[in-house]
């Protein structure tokens, strides 16, 4: 088997309750592989499991905040149980809360530092030994997935703990890609440009009446054009790694 064969493997993507997560579990199971959809939205990952049964995939919905480690852990075990082997990760989950420094509730910022890093952190240590089990194998190969930002490279105001939290995908992916490469289990970092999502819907109003005017007429990009993305990074031959890849939507901008 090879990595552009994926009938068979298991993804498992956070996030998976909407927007590019929900996005990347269809493409992804459409692709031919078994997919956990993890998010805290029962409900929401329900129906998309459904979905994506009817339209003869396979999926498995697991209810789990991955701020919490023993969550994340049961979550990868979860899937594990379910479809006997982990062969791609989707870190996918975050938030975006923009806003000034001066004056930020900093509860704001611990939330984007519990999602947006550790949560990361916690499912990609508790699915690694796994990972690294379905590389050794006829695969060749397992992938890890982390969604950064365009914010990780070229921060402007109002988005400075956001940017750190991006910036900080960043720096652990590269480290990760060299411990880990020599055992073919690749790390890729996608960073989107600003993406049409409820993302937006998270910011307090007064930010977002703020910037209002610098998206009014912006180009954004779709969830699928990011589902997109990934489910190419993952299904390329063994020999191939996508290490790094920023997408910008058509807009001088950006």
């Amino acid at each position: 088997m090879s990595a552009s064969s994926s009938s068979g493997t298991t993804a498992l993507v956070t996030g998976a309750s909407g927007g590019i997560g929900a996005a990347t579990a269809l493409s992804l199971a459409a692709e031919g592989m078994n997919v956990a959809l993890v998010a805290r939205r029962k409900d929401r990952l329900d129906e998309l499991a459904e979905r994506i049964r009817s339209e003869g995939g396979n999926a498995l919905a697991i209810e789990a905040d991955i701020t919490d480690q023993l969550q994340a852990a049961g979550a990868v075990a979860q899937a594990v149980k379910a479809y006997g082997r982990l062969d791609v990760l989707v870190n996918n989950a975050g938030v975006m809360l923009l806003g000034p420094v001066e004056s930020a509730p900093v509860e704001e910022w611990d939330r984007m530092l519990a999602i947006n890093v550790q949560g990361l952190l916690y499912t990609t240590h508790a699915a690694l030994p796994h990972l690294l089990a379905a590389a050794a194998g006829a695969r060749g190969t397992a992938d890890i997935v982390n969604i950064s930002s365009l914010a990780g490279r070229a921060p402007i105001g109002g988005s400075a703990v956001y940017s750190l939290t991006k910036h900080g995908i960043g720096a652990f992916s590269e480290a990760l890609r060299q411990e880990v490469s020599g055992r073919h289990v690749r790390v890729s970092l996608i960073e989107p440009g600003p993406v049409a999502t409820e993302l937006f819907t998270h910011i307090r109003p007064e930010v977002l009446a703020a910037s209002a005017e610098a998206f009014a007429d912006a180009t954004l990009l779709h969830a699928e054009d990011i589902a997109d993305a990934i489910r190419y990074v993952v299904t390329r031959p063994a020999r191939v790694v996508m290490s790094e890849l920023l997408i910008r939507p058509d807009a001088s901008q950006w």
